[in-house]
C-alpha cells in the first residue's frame, strides 16, 4: 500500500442507500423477529455484505415463486416484481411482504392504467434488470424496453401510428435520458412521456460528476452486479480514473502516487459502514506518511486496563448475584454485578448472559492486589447506544424509540439506552399539533446534531414525516383523479370546513360538502380522528391543493323527495322562515318549499305573520314541483272546505248589498246607479271572478229603486 502526502480526499454526500433501498433494508431485518423461514424473491439488494449478514441471521434467497413453501413468507424487494408473480404467490398462500419502492411503486401504476387504454408502453432502461421485468409484468398490451438512442431507433419502426406511453428505470443514466427524451419528441410528438428516474438517482449522479471533474481517481463503492453503481461509475470515467470496489481492502494492493484529489461515491445499495470504511482506508493511506513500525505495532496490541477502558472477554461463570469474565489479553479477572449488566431490573444475571457469551464492558475498578476488575456491561450499552447515534448522524438514517418524556421545548426519546431530545419545533407534523399526544408511543426520526463531549443528541421527527410526505404525495398527484373515493382521517376542524389526511396529502371538505341538511358547524358531522370516506372534487397538482366531498349523492334530499313525493299530495310541513311573499316551510330535512301569500288562504291577507308564524305545522298540498330549478310550490288555501269558501264570499256579497242600500236611500238617483259600479270595479279581482253573477242581481236592484 503507497502512502500518499499532500492529497485530499472528498466523499459525496448523495453517496449510499436511497429512500427505497433504505426502506427495503429495514423491513427485512425488522421482521426477523417475526418469522423462522423468511425468504428474500432475488437478493433483497445488490450488495453481498448485506445479503450474506442477512444469511447469517437466516433469510434465505429464492429465485422464483417455485421454491417458496406453501404458507411461507415472502419479501419482494425494492426492484419490485410483475403482477403474475403476486397471483403466484397468492396461489401458494404465501405472506407477502412488499418491499417495492414507492416511486416503482408509481412506474407500475403508469405503466398498468396507460396499456390498458390501448397504450404501447416504452421502458428506458436495462432489459435484463429486475425493475424492468416487472415494470413490463404490469404492462397488459405490447411493451418495448430500449437502453439508448440507438436502441430507440431501430425499434421505431414497429412504434408508428400507435399510441405510445414512456417511462424510465428509476435508476436510468440521466444523461442518456435527456438525449431519449429528446429524440422521442422529434419520432413520436404525441407520445406521452413520463421522467420517472428517481430524483435521488439524478442528484447522485450530478454530484459524482462534479467531484469527478475536478479529481484524479473516484472511487466507487458497490456491489458489481448493481446496474446503478455501474451507471455511477460510467458517468465518472468522462472525467478521470474511475475504480469500482465492493470493499475497502481492495484498496489496499492499489497504487495512488500521482494523485492529488481523490472522489468517493457509492451506489444506492451500499450500506453507510462500508462507505465509512473505504474513507477510513484512503484517509490512513494518505497519513500515515513514515514507514511501518512492527514494534509499536506489537505493543500497541496489548490491552492496556485502566478505568474507563473498554476490554472484551468471555463469560465463565453465571451466578444470581455476579458474572465472572476472562478479559481478552490480560490475566486479570472481570466482575460483572447483577445491577451492571442490564437497565431492567427484573432481569437475573442469567437472562442477559450464559458462560461461553463474548461479551464487551467498561472498567470501573482495577484491584491489582486481588487482580479484580470490577465492570459494566449496561455502560458499554449505553456507549454503543450512542455510537449508533452517531452514525446514524452521518448516514441520515431514521431511527426509532419511544417517547418517555414531555419537557419544556419538547420531548425525550429513549433510543438502544440514549435518550434524545426532540425539540417541539421538530417534534409533530403541525406547529399546533399536541406533544402529550407522543408520550409512550414508538416514533421515527433522524438525528440532526450530536453533542459528542456531553453525550447528547438532538432529533426530528418531522424531517422523517417530510420524506414520507414527499414519496406519498408524488404517488398520490401520479394517480389521483376526480370522482375517486378515498379513506382518510379528519386531521383539523375549521368554520369553513374540515382537513381529512389521506395519507400523506391532505384534502380539504368545505362546509357545503359535509351535508346536504343546514349544520351550524363542521363538528356537527365529524370529529377529529374519525375515518370517513371521502369523495375526491378537484385535484390542483400545480398548488398541491385538493376538495373532496363527504355528502353521499345517496342522502341527496332532493332525490328523497323525488322518490316520495308527488304533486297534489297532502303534507304536513314545519314553517321555517317568513318573507313579504309567502312562507317557507321544511318538507324533509333539507328540502323546503313555498307557500306564497296568496295560497295561504281565501281571502286577502296583507301580511304572512297575521296567518303564520315560524315553527308552525300546518297540512298543505303540494301544488308544482319544478326539477329543474328545484322549487316546490305549496298550498294552504287549496285545503280550505268548499262551504267555507262559500260562506267567506256570500259574506261579503251581504255586506256589499247593505252597503249599497243604504246608499240608494240617502243619496239621487243618479249617484244610486253610480255607486254599486264603483264598488264592483274597485273589488278584488279573485271576488270578482268568484261571484260574477251577484254584483248584476245588485244593479238591478238599484235601478228598480231608483224608479
Amino acid at each position: 500500500m503507497r502512502m500518499l502526502t499532500n492529497c485530499k480526499i472528498s466523499v459525496a454526500k448523495t453517496a449510499g442507500f436511497c429512500f427505497g433501498v433504505d426502506r427495503a433494508v429495514k423491513l427485512v431485518y425488522n421482521k426477523l423477529n417475526d418469522y423462522d423461514n423468511l425468504v428474500t424473491l432475488g437478493p433483497i439488494i445488490h450488495n453481498s455484505h448485506v445479503v450474506s449478514d442477512l444469511e447469517t441471521k437466516g433469510v434465505r434467497v429464492v429465485s422464483d415463486t417455485s421454491q417458496v413453501k406453501d404458507g411461507q413468507p415472502v419479501v419482494i424487494r425494492s426492484h419490485g416484481v410483475g403482477r403474475d408473480v403476486y397471483s403466484e404467490l397468492e396461489k401458494k398462500n404465501a405472506v407477502i411482504i412488499d418491499a417495492t419502492c414507492p416511486f416503482v411503486e408509481r412506474i407500475h401504476k403508469l405503466a398498468y392504467d396507460h396499456s390498458s387504454k390501448g397504450y404501447t408502453v416504452l421502458i428506458a432502461g436495462d432489459a435484463g434488470h429486475p425493475e424492468v421485468a416487472g415494470i413490463k409484468g404490469h404492462c397488459v398490451g405490447e411493451a418495448y424496453v430500449f437502453s439508448d438512442v440507438a436502441d430507440l431507433e431501430e425499434i421505431a419502426p414497429e412504434l408508428k401510428d400507435k399510441k405510445l406511453a414512456v417511462v424510465s428505470q428509476t435508476t436510468f443514466n440521466v444523461s442518456v435520458w435527456n438525449e431519449c427524451e429528446k429524440r422521442i419528441r422529434e419520432l413520436f410528438p404525441e407520445a406521452k412521456i413520463f421522467n420517472t428516474v428517481c430524483n435521488a438517482t439524478a442528484d447522485r449522479q450530478r454530484e459524482a460528476a462534479e467531484l469527478a471533474a475536478k479529481s484524479d481517481y473516484m472511487i466507487i463503492v458497490g456491489g458489481r452486479n448493481s446496474s446503478n453503481t455501474l451507471k455511477l461509475k460510467s458517468v465518472c470515467e468522462k472525467f478521470c480514473k474511475c475504480i469500482l470496489v465492493e470493499s475497502a481492502e481492495e484498496l489496499k494492493s492499489m497504487d495512488f502516487s500521482d494523485a492529488k484529489f481523490i472522489g468517493i461515491s457509492a451506489g444506492a445499495s451500499t450500506p453507510a459502514y462500508i462507505i465509512k470504511e473505504v474513507q477510513l482506508t484512503m484517509s490512513e493511506i494518505v497519513k500515515n506518511e513514515e514507514d511501518f513500525n512492527f514494534e509499536e505495532a506489537l505493543e500497541q496490541s496489548f490491552t492496556k486496563i485502566y478505568t474507563g477502558a473498554r476490554v472484551t472477554g468471555y463469560i465463565e461463570s453465571v451466578n444470581n448475584s455476579e458474572v465472572t469474565v476472562n478479559i481478552n489479553g490480560t490475566k486479570h479477572t472481570g466482575i460483572i454485578s447483577a445491577s451492571e449488566l442490564s437497565d431492567d431490573p427484573s432481569l437475573k444475571p442469567e437472562d442477559v448472559v450464559k458462560p461461553g457469551d463474548e461479551i464487551e464492558a467498561v472498567v470501573l475498578k482495577i484491584s491489582d492486589q486481588d487482580g479484580i476488575i470490577t465492570m459494566s456491561k449496561k455502560k458499554v450499552d449505553a456507549m454503543k447506544g450512542f455510537e449508533e447515534i452517531l452514525k446514524a448522524k452521518e448516514d441520515g438514517t431514521v431511527l426509532s424509540g419511544s417517547v418517555t418524556n414531555v419537557v419544556k421545548g419538547g420531548v425525550l426519546v429513549s433510543c438502544n439506552g440514549v435518550r434524545v431530545f426532540i425539540p417541539a419545533s421538530q417534534a409533530t407534523a403541525r406547529r399546533d399539533d399536541k406533544l402529550e399526544d407522543l408520550l409512550k408511543k414508538t416514533v421515527e426520526f433522524k438525528i440532526i446534531d450530536v453533542n459528542e463531549g456531553r453525550q447528547r443528541a438532538v432529533g426530528s421527527i418531522r424531517e422523517v414525516i417530510k420524506e414520507a410526505r414527499a414519496a406519498a404525495q408524488a404517488k398520490f398527484f401520479e394517480t389521483a383523479e376526480s370522482g375517486a373515493e378515498m379513506e382518510g382521517t379528519v386531521k383539523s376542524i375549521l368554520d369553513y370546513g374540515v382537513f381529512v389526511d389521506l395519507g400523506g396529502v391532505d384534502g380539504l371538505v368545505r362546509k357545503p360538502d359535509l351535508a346536504w341538511g343546514r349544520i351550524k358547524h363542521p363538528s356537527d358531522v365529524v370529529s377529529i380522528g374519525d375515518k370517513i370516506v371521502v369523495t375526491i372534487k378537484d385535484v390542483d397538482k400545480e398548488t398541491g391543493k385538493v376538495s373532496l366531498v363527504y355528502k353521499k349523492e345517496a342522502d341527496n334530499p332532493w332525490n328523497i323527495f323525488l322518490a316520495n313525493y308527488h304533486t297534489d299530495d297532502v303534507v304536513k310541513v314545519k314553517v321555517v322562515s317568513l318573507t313579504s311573499f309567502g312562507a317557507f316551510a321544511q318538507i324533509i330535512n333539507g328540502i323546503d318549499g313555498l307557500i306564497h301569500i296568496s295560497q295561504l288562504a281565501n281571502k286577502r291577507v296583507g301580511s304572512v305573520g297575521e296567518i303564520l308564524k315560524v315553527g308552525d305545522e300546518v297540512d298543505v298540498k303540494i301544488i308544482d314541483i319544478d326539477t329543474e330549478n328545484k322549487r316546490i310550490s305549496l298550498s294552504m288555501r287549496a285545503l280550505l272546505p268548499e262551504e267555507d269558501e262559500a260562506e267567506d264570499v256570500a259574506e261579503e256579497e251581504t255586506v256589499e248589498e247593505e252597503a249599497v242600500e243604504e246608499t240608494a236611500e240617502e243619496a239621487p238617483a243618479e249617484e244610486t246607479v253610480e255607486a254599486p259600479v264603483e264598488e264592483t270595479v274597485e273589488a278584488p279581482a279573485e271576488e270578482a271572478a268568484e261571484a260574477p253573477e251577484e254584483p248584476a242581481a245588485a244593479d238591478d236592484e238599484t235601478d228598480e229603486t231608483s224608479e
